[in-house]
């Protein structure tokens, strides 16, 4: 370090290191002002959903004849850790969950490798299984509108129209339309008619097939080639009234033996209503990397237009606009930003003095502007995570350059010249103050390398932090002496004196040698602190990620599994009644039979299924929402619908944060126990919303055939079950042509055949000897069945879940049900488990994620420290220090109140680097004390008065610009931890580390060790 003084080169060539810094601070800027602008980072969404679908099929034959093998195909793919399984009449849904350590660029090669397996699968499944893959969940949707005023196919229409306009504004990604009902034709007959005119559904529906199938009639091939067409396509319920079908008495009309009437399917694949009124809802979704503000005022500026062009009685209603999110969200960091810098240059002037302040207050701008740079180049922009490592960094990033100026001053106070105090600036606080900051940067690498979702999402604390100390370090040994020869004041006469003979000093002096005088009990004391501040920490309220500050509240209602769309539908009706016209709420808007779009990257959407809806809620501010929660546990709705108001929350979650799996192979058992789970949540303080996913039985229709009388008449089960179908559920017989969309022709039933369970017994079946009433060829009765089932890994498994009251944590839950839970487990039979999932589950995966990469850090730690001290001993004394901060935070969490999560894990991870970055620098000094043949209390005593003003105002400066930040929800925790672990630490390092230091290295008595060395 002493053969190449980059300070002296830096004020040696003063022209183009004032050109450099006046290039960077305006490039830094133009790039500032360029960066992205979003509301979260993005991160991997590991699961895709594979849904089966198979009309007729029960839930255990859907369950054994099609989710098992689909299973079992799919268990060895690559990096799958759960398939989570439901299934119901007819139709089944597969979630396959990555571990959370895959690598993000794996997944959709990973999800490739599904595709083809499930293409594999295909044709040894059932006929008439209908197989798909969605992996599309990671879209934000964070723009969405809604369309009322007038019947669903021209909203559809208008929605159509205006995803194209929205599709040309630069910076749009995906459009989406929900709430569209598929218009279909009904050809509704009487089966006894059809019967009696010796026509059979089947018939029917061929010749409606046929008459609008597209067949090839031939083409001339002369020196142009002539096609033959056959025209007369049917076009509208007109055409299919014409359609004509053959039979023993002549070709009739189908408008003669059936009803025919244009509709919309019945029932809905999903409904979507905005305040109560049937909607159609288009949600747009900004394509990766664009301005989020930009994007947003185009988005409006088009949205507005073409509401100017609405037909009259239609109305578009914008319920969702991120840029308004993004832009609240980038205003209050930026001013958070700018008031934790001012703070920190306030600190500066008031301490050093104005013109070495200066010194300080350019670099920390210079600093920034490099950063800025960097995040350009690496593709970060200003988001949650982003912006909050800025405001952390603030509060690090003045160590160096007020070490280095400090250096300076204090060598210019002894009558050095410009250059040479530059000079030793860098020969004797320059590589301490890199193996300190490289400490810092490894305090946070768990965050930025953790193999996790969630790192994924909160990783930019460690690229965004280490980068600006990093830049920190090189504006302190390049920039800050450049600035220092030029703007540092001259004294006028060298300093006689001690410059350390001041009140302040002299109290620490004694202080100090106090405390190394009794260097035992300082040790023994701090011991005590840290054990007491270790069981504390069982007091602190854990969490994962806190709630979010948006105004939404989400209400997922689930029915008795089995309900109908309809059923959904009223009950949501129920709720949108007791919710008119409440103050409290800006937009009411309802998704029936499907999810809300993801408007919001850490929320998840509940998946298609007609026996849940979801209602999104904007209300009017925070305290609003609070009231609605409230509201929504005092609605009076049917006793099948289960209510779950949730806010959504700031990073990566479940839908309800308490969750425990029972799994075993008896269902009943099961149930029972999952029972016994739920009446013990019902009963723990502020446990809400408690559920099971199961449900209870719900009845069916068991037909048992008489074999003989089977065999007599010739009647084939698989033709009378078709018959039956078509009845009661329909057959879709071809599509015509209905305006500009094509409409499927339903072909089914009477009303009153499809809704009177007692005329199943008289619906007309075919068999080889004619028709026969159905119920003449076995026995009806009515049995109770599963309508849904669960299944994790091709295990039974039942899910109670649960969400909380107000502030309280999912860990507080856990913890008060913990002792009546165990004693249910214990008394488990074998084969039986349960297993807890949740914000649990995930806060433990998060956490293992960082655990693992704790011996890489403390790894590189180690090996900075011995490149910097090349001492055993000096290591472990460093190393000592460590955990110092830990006594400061619990204490803060303690007082605020504040919970202990994800985020303020990273922070007490990085406050062990920067409090062994203080001690590194500390003891480099004793050394270098010794070495130049100091007693080792002398050298004690001057390392900790000369470093202590550096060190001080460094913390002083790093907690003012925390202050800021500790209000916010997502960043206080960390915030606070930083807080208290600072002052707890700067004052263990002034006070403890020197006692310490002398309990370690004085000599025994009678022994000739040197101090200074192992």
């Amino acid at each position: 370090m002493s053969r190449f003084n980059l300070s002296r080169w830096a004020t040696g060539h003063p022209a183009l290191v004032g050109f450099l810094i006046a290039l960077l601070f305006v490039a830094g800027a133009v790039q500032f002002l360029h960066l992205g602008r979003a509301e979260d980072p993005g991160f991997t969404l590991k699961d895709m959903i594979v849904s089966a679908s198979w009309p007729g099929a029960s839930a255990a034959q859907m369950q054994a004849q099609v989710a098992d093998p689909l299973e079992r195909k799919l268990r060895a793919t690559e990096s799958i850790e759960t398939i989570q399984t439901y299934c119901v009449d007819g139709a089944c849904v597969l979630t396959l969950s990555l571990f959370d350590g895959a690598p993000p660029a794996r997944v959709p090669e990973i999800w490739q490798q599904v595709r083809r397996e499930l293409s594999d699968l295909r044709p040894s499944l059932p006929d008439g299984v209908a197989l798909s893959a969605n992996d599309e969940y990671s879209d934000v949707y964070g723009y969405v509108f809604l369309l009322t005023g007038a019947e669903n196919a021209r909203l559809v229409q208008q929605a159509e129209h205006m995803r194209k306009a929205f599709l040309r504004i630069p910076g749009a990604g995906k459009v989406q339309i929900a709430g569209e009902v598929p218009r279909q034709i009904v050809v509704a007959f009487d089966p006894a008619r059809l019967a009696g005119m010796g026509i059979t559904p089947g018939q029917v529906a061929r010749a409606l097939s046929r008459r609008n199938m597209v067949t090839p009639a031939g083409t001339y091939q002369l020196p142009l080639r002539v096609p033959v067409r056959i025209a007369g396509e049917a076009d509208g319920a007109g055409a299919v009234e014409n359609t004509m079908v053959a039979t023993p008495g002549g070709a009739v009309r189908v408008g003669d033996i059936a009803t025919v009437s244009r509709g919309y399917a019945d029932p809905p694949p999903m409904l979507v209503r905005h305040q109560g009124q049937p909607a159609v809802s288009l949600s747009v979704a900004m394509r990766p990397g664009a301005d989020g503000l930009a994007f947003g005022k185009a988005l409006r500026a088009q949205a507005d237009q073409l509401r100017s062009q609405l037909p009259a009685g239609m109305m578009l209603s914008q319920v969702e606009d991120q840029s308004v999110t993004i832009r609240e969200a980038v205003d209050t960091f930026l001013i958070k930003f700018f008031a934790a810098l001012t703070v920190v240059l306030i600190v500066a002037f008031l301490t050093l003095g104005l013109r070495t302040g200066i010194v300080v207050a350019l670099s920390v701008p210079l600093t920034l502007a490099i950063v800025a740079l960097f995040m350009g180049v690496a593709g970060i922009g200003l988001e949650r995570i982003s912006l909050g490592a800025l405001i952390l960094s603030l509060g690090l990033l003045v160590d160096d350059a007020i070490i280095s100026v400090e250096a300076m001053a204090v060598q210019l106070e002894k009558g050095a010249s410009r250059m040479d105090a530059a000079a030793y600036a860098w020969t004797h606080t320059a590589f301490p103050m890199l193996t300190g900051t490289l400490l810092t940067v490894a305090g946070f690498l768990p965050a930025g390398l953790a193999r996790s979702t969630t790192s994924e999402y909160a990783g930019g604390i460690f690229w965004v932090t280490g980068a600006a100390l990093l830049v920190s370090w090189i504006v302190a040994v390049v920039f800050t002496p450049y600035l220092g020869v030029r703007l540092l004041p001259m004294p006028d006469k060298p300093e006689s004196h001690d410059l350390y003979d001041r009140p302040v000093y002299r109290r620490l002096r004694a202080a100090v040698s106090w405390c190394i005088a009794r260097r035992g009990l300082i040790v023994a004391g701090t011991a005590g602190l840290l054990a007491v501040s270790l069981a504390g920490g069982l007091l602190v309220r854990q969490q994962f990620f806190p709630a979010s500050d948006r105004p939404e509240l989400i209400v997922d209602i689930a029915m008795r599994p089995g309900s109908s769309i309809g059923a959904t539908s009223a009950a949501v009706a129920q709720i949108e009644k007791g919710l008119a016209r409440d103050r409290d709420i800006a937009s009411l808007n309802s998704y029936i039979g499907d999810g809300v779009p993801r408007f919001y990257l850490p929320f998840g959407p509940q998946l298609p299924n007609p026996a849940t809806a979801t209602v999104m809620i904007v209300a009017r501010d925070l305290a609003a929402r609070e009231r609605l929660v409230e509201k929504i546990g005092r609605l009076r709705v049917t006793p099948d619908a289960h209510l779950h108001p949730r806010r959504l929350s700031l990073g990566p979650s479940l839908g309800f944060p308490v969750q425990y799996r029972v799994a075993g192979p008896d269902v009943e058992r099961l149930r029972a126990i999952s029972g016994e789970i739920a009446d013990v949540l019902r009963t723990t303080q502020d446990a809400t919303a408690v559920q099971v996913n199961w449900g209870l039985p719900s009845p069916a229709a068991i037909v048992r055939f008489d074999a003989a009388r089977l065999g007599h008449i010739g009647g084939d089960r698989t033709g009378m079950a078709d018959d039956v179908n078509i009845v009661l559920s329909g057959m879709q017989a071809g599509e015509v042509l209905d305006g500009n969309k094509r409409a499927a022709i339903l072909l089914r039933g009477a009303q009153a055949d499809r809704t009177d369970p007692a005329r199943l017994e008289d619906i007309a079946v075919t068999t080889a000897q004619g028709s026969a009433p159905f119920g003449q060829l076995g026995r009806i009765s009515i049995a109770q069945e599963q309508p849904i089932l669960w299944t994790r890994n091709g295990e039974p498994v039942m899910t109670v879940q649960a969400d909380m009251a107000g502030d309280v944590q999912a860990s507080q839950i856990l913890a008060r049900a913990k002792p009546r839970i165990d004693r249910i487990a214990q008394a488990l039979p074998p084969g039986y488990r349960i297993e807890i999932g949740g914000d649990e589950e995930l806060s433990a995966k998060a956490n293992k994620a960082i655990v693992d990469l704790l011996p890489v850090a403390f790894a590189v730690m180690l090996l900075l420290l011995m490149i910097q001290l090349q001492s055993i001993r000096h290591v472990l004394l460093v190393l000592a220090t460590a955990p110092l901060g830990l006594i400061g935070a619990v204490a803060a969490l303690l007082v605020t109140g504040a919970p202990f999560g994800f985020v303020a894990l990273l922070g007490l991870i990085a406050l062990a680097g920067m409090i062994m970055r203080n001690s590194i620098i500390l003891v480099d000094q004793v050394q270098v004390n010794q070495a130049g043949g100091a007693s080792l209390n002398a050298a004690l005593l001057d390392a900790t008065i000369s470093r202590s003003r550096p060190v001080v105002l460094t913390a002083f400066a790093a907690v003012l610009a925390f202050i800021p930040l500790s209000f916010n929800i997502f960043w206080g925790p960390m915030a606070i931890v930083m807080i208290g672990g600072l002052v707890g630490g700067t004052l263990l390092t002034l006070l403890a580390l020197p006692a310490l230091y002398a309990l370690v290295f004085t000599p025994r008595a009678g022994s000739s060790e040197d101090i200074g060395h192992d």
